[in-house]
């Protein structure tokens, strides 16, 4: 039983964690104008249009200041607004010293900042309300014990986009750069742009549903996919709970094969998006099944059986995007209108916290301490 308490509309402390959160986006906006170089992601610099961003910034920068103010005047107890009014207040300063138009030299390394900021802001508009309106376990809240945990994780994996993404390109550029592949790769991208999005996302789909299926299989793999099972709160951060050598080797697998085939530059960025949204979708708690395209594209419904640690559910519904792969490889869970009651490894001993459950597959062995049994083995 969870025993956080829930946050209750007119205490003020709900527009106070807002406030703080776009505030806190603010700040983080200014740091990344005053280093673009280091802060921002190379491929996305080309989308941000001095005006369109400075519009954002002032918007964001708006609905923080009336939600510090909603939380003063509601609460004079809570203290969240007065820290959101200081970040705001720090975040105007900083931007006074702006220029209006700067270079951006290009660098071999860059941290993902403006990644970060932009993905949590987008989620947290989109699947926060979703949760607290349309939530399927009423008693989970947003601040469920492990929830720093999971935006610990949720920041490392964005911050370290580049990092990710050379190692999962390299191997591809290395190995199948020079093996005659150009003509291939010239007819897919000259297919019209959504039957080759299809196409991506099926290819990508089938490889990332084998990858998956061992890491289930494999005890070794388990170790590290055990991390991402590890959460009973499943709600849209929890999505983000997957451990280094787990995320670097899924990516690759499911990424390697869309660099290989050659997919448009276009056909990548939108299937990014995609998948990205699809993975938060997939792990929020919402009731939402959405009808018969549950049985199209992977829901939270269809995802959630992947997480039960009911046994009867134990090493099904591995696909991202497709059930049809699931159905054609015999492992669907035929869910029906139903959901599983809990999700998580049970009553397995796990370790808490980022750093722990990092080394943790690299010093347990999880068949001989008895601590995370494989799925196959339950």
């Amino acid at each position: 039983m969870n025993q956080n308490k829930r946050l209750k509309i007119g205490e003020g402390k709900i527009s106070g964690y807002i406030s703080i959160f776009l505030a806190i986006i603010c700040f983080g906006t200014t740091i990344c104008a005053y280093y673009p170089e280091y802060l921002t992601t190379a491929d996305f610099r080309a989308l941000y249009k001095p005006g369109y961003v400075k519009w954002a910034f002032l918007i964001v920068l708006t609905l923080s200041f009336a939600f510090a103010l909603t939380s003063f005047i509601l609460s004079k107890k809570t203290k969240l607004g007065f820290y959101a009014i200081i970040l705001i207040a720090a975040s105007i300063f900083l931007a006074n010293g702006l220029p209006e138009y700067q270079e951006i030299d290009s660098k071999r390394f860059t941290i993902g900042m403006d990644w970060l900021l932009l993905d949590i802001l987008i989620s947290a508009v989109i699947f926060i309300p979703m949760e607290l309106f349309l939530p399927k376990r009423l008693t989970q809240t947003k601040f469920h014990e492990e929830w720093r945990t999971d935006l610990v994780y949720f920041i490392i994996s964005h911050l370290l986009i580049q990092v990710t993404g050379v190692l999962v390109q390299l191997p591809a550029v290395l190995a199948f750069s020079n093996i005659g592949l150009s003509g291939f790769q010239e007819w897919i991208q000259g297919i019209w742009f959504i039957p080759q999005l299809l196409l991506a996302l099926l290819v990508s789909d089938l490889f990332q549903y084998t990858g998956h299926y061992f890491f289930h299989k494999i005890p070794y793999l388990w170790r590290f996919h055990s991390v991402h099972h590890s959460t009973k709160d499943i709600d849209w951060l929890a999505g983000s709970r997957t451990h280094f050598v787990d995320l670097i080797v899924v990516r690759a697998v499911s990424f390697l094969p869309l660099y290989v085939f050659g997919f448009s530059p276009a056909v990548f960025t939108t299937y990014i998006v995609i998948v990205s949204f699809q993975a938060v979708l997939a792990h929020s708690n919402t009731r939402i099944n959405f009808g018969l395209l549950r049985y199209v594209f992977v829901t939270p419904q269809y995802h959630h059986w992947h997480h039960s640690d009911d046994p009867k559910a134990y090493d099904k519904n591995f696909a991202i995007h497709f059930p049809f792969i699931d159905m054609l490889f015999g492992t669907y869970y035929p869910m029906g209108t139903t959901w599983p009651e809990s999700t998580g490894l049970g009553d397995v001993k796990f370790p808490k916290g980022f750093a722990r459950q990092f080394v943790f597959p690299f010093t347990k062995n999880p068949a001989e301490n008895n601590e995370i049994e494989n799925p196959s083995e339950r």
